[in-house]
């Protein structure tokens, strides 16, 4: 499967930012999605994860109930709807699926597909 994230930029603290992933290439609705997020020296980290149907979801603590992820597989796309963006998001942002199970802390390695990421950059 391929992806592709999208919706980065460069915004004040405090504003909202939605990224999307659009997948193509197979049954998207099969996949688990997830995004993680990379800042300058610093390691990839896990951000939110989906289950394939939506219904069930996990964050990273340092984001929840700032960030809201969605999927709609009608259109092959997941979100990231960030609100209350801060200095400290300010990171490459990426979008990977899995082919496999849910579950509330899957790890990078975990997932089969990557994104070329998108840049969020927060400025204060």
């Amino acid at each position: 499967v391929q992806l592709q994230a999208s919706g980065g930029g460069l915004v004040q603290a405090g504003v909202s930012l939605r990224l999307s992933c659009a997948a193509s290439g197979r049954t998207f609705s099969n996949y688990v999605m997830g995004w993680f997020r990379q800042a300058p020296g610093k390691e990839r980290e896990f951000v939110a994860a989906i289950s394939w149907s939506g219904s069930s979801t996990s964050y990273a603590d340092s984001v929840k109930g700032r960030f809201t992820i969605s999927r709609d597989n009608a259109k092959n796309t997941v979100y990231l709807q960030m609100n209350s963006l801060k200095p400290e998001d300010t990171a490459v942002y990426y979008c990977a699926a899995r082919w496999g199970p849910y579950s509330d802390r899957l790890h990078a390695y975990e997932y089969d597909y990557w994104g070329q990421g998108t840049l969020v950059t927060v400025s204060s």
